[in-house]
């Protein structure tokens, strides 16, 4: 039986990534949009042959699960309201602006017991996960590093104004930072210098005494780059993440949400493995800000 899914967005994310995931999915029957943007809301939605709604709390309605695909300051206090409200929940990443939101969210699925899951596209995808299953096996990593580089968001078609406002760190850094600590382990230490709107580099210390070093930067030009490469006595294992991600691994997040839901069971990516990833960003800013 199909799950009922709402779209929380109508923004390029929304339009490029989670409504063609929606509409494609056989295990999923999308219930409509909504959006602060109605005019946006209501294009989205006739294109994907899909209600739009003029409010979120009708869209709640027509729905037993939410995804969200809209800016991580306006995430929180209608995540937290979805699960209140007892649906389940697809989140953006990062959760939110800063921490005490991811932990608004955190605790309001949690007193639910609703299930939730992150959008971290990297992770869906076929490439990035044959990258995990072998690499720690084969080359018992020591240490590692990754990098993500891509042009201004002023350069993207249509731009998300928040990325430019918050920089790369919270822009880039959720993926990279999932990755590095899913390939390496848990992230117990961190330590940042550089400029949010330019280059930033992490020291990230990894439970079991391992390192990694990140780079993110969002002002480049060229074409964009994203890659994570670990190190051990077993040799190196490398993925290129610029191109793994996309329509296939979209639908995948999709089916795998839809099963989650369908079960009453989160996976792995759930809204404790989103509030991870924030304490480690919002500990990196800390230490940006502290000795610009």
């Amino acid at each position: 039986m199909s799950v009922t899914i709402g779209l929380v967005g109508a923004g390029r994310r929304a339009a490029e990534v989670h409504a063609p995931a929606l509409a494609g999915s056989a295990d999923v029957r999308f219930a409509g949009i909504w959006s602060r943007r109605p005019e946006s809301a209501r294009e989205l939605a006739h294109r994907h042959h899909v209600a739009s709604y003029d409010r979120f709390a009708d869209l709640l309605d027509h729905c037993e699960a939410i995804a969200f695909a809209i800016p991580p300051a306006v995430q929180t206090d209608l995540a937290a309201a979805a699960a209140r409200a007892r649906r389940a929940v697809l989140l953006e990443k990062p959760l939110a602006n800063d921490l005490a939101g991811a932990e608004e969210i955190a605790v309001a699925v949690t007193s639910a017991g609703v299930v939730s899951q992150v959008a971290l596209d990297w992770r869906y995808a076929e490439p990035v996960r044959q990258f995990l299953a072998m690499a720690a096996p084969r080359t018992r990593p020591l240490g590692g590093s990754g990098r993500v580089v891509t042009a201004s968001p002023h350069d993207r078609q249509r731009p998300q104004p928040w990325r430019f406002e918050r920089g790369v760190l919270l822009g880039e850094g959720p993926d990279l930072i999932d990755l590095l600590d899913a390939a390496l382990g848990r992230i117990v230490g961190v330590r940042a210098h550089g400029d949010p709107l330019g280059w930033v580099g992490l020291l990230l210390e990894h439970a079991g005494g391992r390192f990694s070093e990140a780079s993110l930067c969002a002002t480049a030009g060229g074409p964009p780059r994203a890659e994570v490469e670990v190190f051990g006595p077993g040799g190196a294992a490398f993925v290129d993440c610029a191109t793994a991600a996309g329509p296939d691994s979209a639908a995948t997040m999709v089916t795998e949400f839809a099963a989650a839901v369908a079960a009453g069971k989160p996976q792995g990516l759930d809204v404790q493995r989103g509030l991870h990833l924030q304490e480690v960003l919002d500990n990196a800013e800390t230490d940006l800000f502290t000795h610009a």
